[in-house]
């Protein structure tokens, strides 16, 4: 999936009477934005911190619209690059996210979700990537050694950290990234 801030930003901006400009500008991944998407903190909360980094009063249920805007398309070349080698290869997915984006993403992508074995959510597993801890965990639970894993990820911290956790990396930029690394599979299809 794709992901658009701008999208939030442009509809807080909206309730608010602010410029979306502005909101980006003040808008950090900070630490109440890593505790919410381990689950540690739930969206009343991280509303509550939004408002205050922000400085903007909205309803929960605007700060919620705003948030779950984000997803803005499926990025079909890779979604087909995974349903062509699913059947070859276990093929689960690993997302940094919150109950609220869950929300929306599983609805709104859930046939690109249909072709994973299952879907690791951050705010499930109690840790985030990078963090070894949830590399190790997920490892742990598809029964498959670090170093057996082929991750993909478009942020480099992320594919640093997975490498420094043992796991076989791809940086994505492109959907031709996923496609070549995916090429031994794709060709015995």
């Amino acid at each position: 999936m794709s992901l658009d801030w701008d999208r939030a930003f442009s509809h807080w901006a909206g309730d608010s009477g602010e410029s979306a400009a502005a909101l980006r500008g003040r808008f950090r991944f900070d630490i109440p934005y890593e505790r919410h998407e381990r689950g540690e903190i739930g969206e009343r909360d991280y509303y509550a911190s939004l408002r205050e980094s922000l400085g903007i009063e909205l309803t929960d249920a605007q700060w919620d619209a705003g948030w779950g805007a984000i997803f803005s398309g499926e990025i079909t070349p890779t979604v087909d690059a995974i349903a062509k080698v699913k059947g070859r290869v276990p093929v689960y997915a690993f997302s940094n996210s919150n109950a609220a984006h869950q929300r929306v993403w599983s609805r709104q992508f859930a046939g690109a979700i249909g072709h994973f074995r299952k879907v690791f959510v951050s705010s499930d597993l109690g840790k985030r990537k990078p963090e070894p801890a949830a590399f190790d965990a997920i490892a742990h639970a598809i029964g498959v050694p670090v170093n057996r894993i082929l991750f993909f990820d478009d942020t480099m911290e992320n594919v640093e950290g997975a490498r420094a956790a043992g796991l076989r990396t791809v940086h994505v930029r492109t959907p031709q990234d996923v496609e070549d690394a995916l090429r031994p599979w794709l060709e015995a299809t």
